[in-house]
């Protein structure tokens, strides 16, 4: 098992929950509703995760390096991008329009991730 994975699913768990408690208080009145249920999500998806690459970073089984990044990357790509979509007009980013298509990305990869997850458990018919 290797350490990175646990620190990235602690490191996604705990920006998770600062920002979290960010949109609820600081961007409450920034964010339209449907900005603050998309960065909801956005949170929702990085936190489930976070637990996940904690649970399958233990599990011998299970461990495979090719999964653990597809994880990490596919949460950048798809809570990230969601978080600077929705915070593009606060930061004046117009640029960063160009994220929407990552975001479609970021969900394939963690797709991608579970299935592997699916077929690795199939596989081992020792657990």
């Amino acid at each position: 098992m290797e350490r990175k994975f646990l620190l990235w699913g602690f490191i996604f768990g705990v920006t998770a929950v600062v920002l979290g408690a960010f949109g609820a208080h600081a961007l409450k009145d920034i964010l339209t509703t449907a900005q603050r249920a998309s960065f909801e999500t956005g949170i929702r998806y990085q936190m489930f995760h976070a637990l996940l690459l904690l649970i399958l970073s233990k599990q011998e089984y299970l461990f495979n390096r090719a999964l653990l990044n597809l994880l990490v990357i596919g949460v950048f790509l798809f809570s990230f991008s969601i978080y600077f979509l929705n915070l593009r007009e606060f930061l004046n980013a117009d640029w960063l329009s160009f994220l929407g298509p990552i975001t479609p990305i970021g969900g394939l990869l963690l797709i991608s991730a579970w299935s592997m997850a699916v077929v690795k458990t199939v596989q081992n018919k020792n657990n």
